[in-house]
C-alpha cells in the first residue's frame, strides 16, 4: 500500500499544540498571580482575562497535542491495519477535502477517525457521550455527530472529483467510522447507519465484505490521478517506500 501523508502539516499543528498549550499555562500562572495584587475593578477584568485566555489556549494545546503528538497518532493506526487488506492501494493523509482517503480498485473509503472516550452509542445517525466526568472541561473533544461528518466527507470527495477527475461518471465512495482509542473498546455502534466500530475490528469488518466489481482501469487511474495532484512532492519517495516493504514481505 503506497501511503501520502502530508508530514509538514502534522509538524506544524503539533508546534501550534506545544505553542498553545506553554501560552495557555503562562497565561493562567499570570492571572493567578494576579490574585495576590491588591484588588481593584480593572485588576478584577485583567485577572478573568488572563485565566479565560489561559484556559482556552491550554484547551486548544491539549486537543492538538492528542492530535498530533501522541505515539500512535490516527493515521498511523490506519495504516497499520490497512496495509496488508489494501496492498494494491493508496491512502491519503492530510492531503485532500477529507482527512484519510483510501483509494482501492473497488472504490473509495473515507475514514472517519476518533480518539474519544467516554460511553459511545449511536442509533441511526443519532450519537451520545457519557461518562466524561470532569474530563469534558479538559481537552476532550465531544463525539457530535460523526454521521454528518462521514457524509459530508463524501460530498467533499465527490465534488473534488467532480472538478478534477471529469472522466469519471460513477465513483464508488463509502465511508467508515473508526475510533482509535486503544483503551476505548466498549463501544455501543452496531446500531450505525455508516459502519462504525474500534479499529481492532475494521480488518475484520472488511474481509468480511463481499467483493465489490473492479473499476474500469481507465477511471480508476483517473482517480489516482487526481488524488496524487495534492501529493506531488511525496510521490517519489512514497513509492519507494511501498517497493521496499514488498520486497521484505517476499
Amino acid at each position: 500500500m503506497v501511503i501520502l501523508r502530508d508530514d509538514k502539516r502534522i509538524a506544524r499543528l503539533a508546534q501550534i499544540g506545544k505553542i498553545t498549550s506553554f501560552a495557555g499555562m503562562g497565561a493562567l500562572v499570570a492571572g493567578l498571580f494576579l490574585v495576590f495584587l491588591p484588588n481593584t475593578q480593572n485588576l478584577f477584568m485583567y485577572q478573568l482575562l488572563a485565566l479565560f485566555a489561559g484556559w482556552s489556549l491550554s484547551q486548544v494545546g491539549i486537543y492538538l497535542s492528542r492530535q498530533y503528538l501522541v505515539e500512535n497518532r490516527a493515521d498511523m493506526i490506519l495504516d497499520d491495519v490497512l496495509k496488508k487488506l489494501a496492498r494494491d492501494g493508496r491512502i491519503y493523509h492530510y492531503l485532500l477535502p477529507a482527512q484519510h482517503v483510501l483509494l482501492i480498485p473497488t472504490g473509495v473509503i473515507v475514514f472517519i477517525a476518533k480518539q474519544h472516550v467516554g460511553d459511545i452509542s449511536v442509533d441511526g445517525d443519532k450519537w451520545q457521550q457519557t461518562g466524561l466526568g470532569l474530563r469534558r472541561w479538559f481537552g476532550q473533544e465531544r463525539i457530535g455527530n460523526p454521521s454528518r461528518e462521514a457524509a459530508l466527507s463524501i460530498e467533499a470527495i465527490a465534488s473534488y472529483l467532480n472538478k478534477n477527475a471529469p472522466s469519471v461518471e460513477e465513483v464508488p465512495i463509502g465511508a467508515m467510522i473508526v475510533f482509535t482509542n486503544k483503551s476505548n473498546k466498549d463501544l455501543d455502534l452496531k446500531n450505525s447507519s455508516i459502519p462504525a466500530m474500534h479499529y481492532t475490528k475494521v480488518k475484520g469488518y472488511l474481509r468480511q465484505q463481499k467483493r465489490a466489481q473492479p473499476m474500469l482501469e481507465a477511471d480508476f487511474r483517473a482517480i489516482q490521478a487526481a488524488f496524487d495532484k495534492k501529493a506531488t512532492h511525496l510521490l517519489a519517495e512514497a513509492e519507494r517506500v511501498s517497493v521496499v516493504e514488498t520486497d521484505d514481505e517476499e
